[in-house]
C-alpha cells in the first residue's frame, strides 16, 4: 500500500518532535521535558492500543470483543471527565451515561441503517472517534453549566422564589452552556474541507483511497462526531439539573474551585 509507514520513516518523523523542543529551548519555555514525555507516551500508547486492537477487530473475531472494548472506552472516557471537572459534582456516571446515549444515537443510526458495514474494523475506530471528539464538548458543557448556576445564584434563586421548577428556572442556563460546548464543533463542520483537510480523510487519501470515497466517508465521521457532541452535551446538562438542584426545587451550595 502507498500510505505505508516504516520504522525508518516513523523514526526520520521524530525529527519534528525535535523541532518542538528546539523552539522551546530558543524562547526558553521550559516545556522540552513535557514535549519529548508526550511524544514518547503518545507513541508507546498507540503502539500498545495498535496491537490490543490487531486482536480484537481482526477478521473472524467474534464481534463481542468490540462491543467490550466499546464499553471500556465509554468507562474510561467518563473517568476521564470526572478528573478533568472535579467540581462538578457527579459528572462520572452522568459522562458515561452521557457518552453511552451518544454511541447509542449515532451509531444506531449507522449501523442500523446500513451506512457502514457492523464489523470490529469500523465499530470500534468510528465508536472511539465518537467518544473522544465529545470529550471536550462534555466537560465544556458541565463547567460551564455550574459556573452558569453558581455565579448568577441570585436569579436561579430569584426564579425559583417565583414558583418555576428546578428545570424551568435553569433553561436559560442550560441554553448558554449547551451553545457553548455545541458552537465550536458547528464552527469546526463548518470549515472542513476548506481551510484544513480532516484526519481521517487525510489518512484515507495517504492509504491509497480514492479522494471521492475518503471525502463520503470523512463526511459520514463529521456528521458522527456533530451527533455525538450534541447528543452527549444535552444528556450532561439536563443530568446536572438534577444534580445541581434538590428534589424540593432548592438550588444545592456549590463551592467554588478554590473553596474546596
Amino acid at each position: 500500500m502507498d500510505g505505508d509507514v516504516s520504522i525508518a520513516g516513523l523514526a526520520t518523523s521524530l525529527a519534528l518532535i525535535g523541532v518542538a523542543a528546539a523552539i522551546s529551548l530558543w524562547q526558553r519555555l521550559g516545556l522540552e521535558r513535557q514535549i519529548l514525555w508526550a511524544a514518547t507516551r503518545a507513541l508507546v500508547q498507540l503502539l500498545l492500543v495498535g496491537a490490543a486492537l490487531a486482536l480484537v477487530i481482526e477478521p473472524g473475531r467474534p464481534l463481542v470483543w468490540s462491543w467490550l472494548w466499546i464499553v471500556a472506552m465509554v468507562a474510561y472516557a467518563g473517568d476521564v471527565a470526572r478528573r478533568r471537572a472535579p467540581e462538578v459534582p457527579g459528572l462520572l456516571w452522568l459522562a458515561i451515561l452521557a457518552f453511552g446515549s451518544g454511541a447509542v444515537i449515532t451509531l444506531g443510526v449507522l449501523f442500523g441503517f446500513g451506512v457502514m458495514p457492523l464489523e470490529g474494523r469500523t465499530l470500534v475506530p468510528l465508536a472511539g472517534m465518537m467518544v473522544g471528539n465529545s470529550m471536550t464538548a462534555t466537560v465544556l458543557v458541565a463547567r460551564r453549566m455550574v459556573e452558569e448556576v453558581r455565579d448568577k445564584r441570585d436569579e436561579v434563586e430569584a426564579r425559583l422564589a417565583l414558583g418555576q421548577p428546578a428545570r424551568q428556572a435553569a433553561t436559560p442556563y442550560v441554553r448558554a452552556a449547551l451553545r457553548s460546548a455545541v458552537t465550536p464543533q458547528i464552527e469546526t463542520t463548518k470549515a472542513t474541507g476548506l481551510v484544513f483537510l480532516p484526519g481521517a480523510m487525510t489518512g484515507l487519501i495517504l492509504a491509497g483511497v480514492p479522494p471521492t470515497q475518503a471525502v463520503l466517508v470523512q463526511a459520514v465521521v463529521m456528521f458522527l462526531v456533530l451527533g455525538a457532541v450534541a447528543s452527549t452535551t444535552v444528556v450532561i446538562a439536563l443530568g446536572l439539573v438534577r444534580r445541581l438542584f434538590t428534589p424540593d426545587h432548592r438550588l444545592r451550595w456549590l463551592p467554588r474551585p478554590a473553596e474546596r
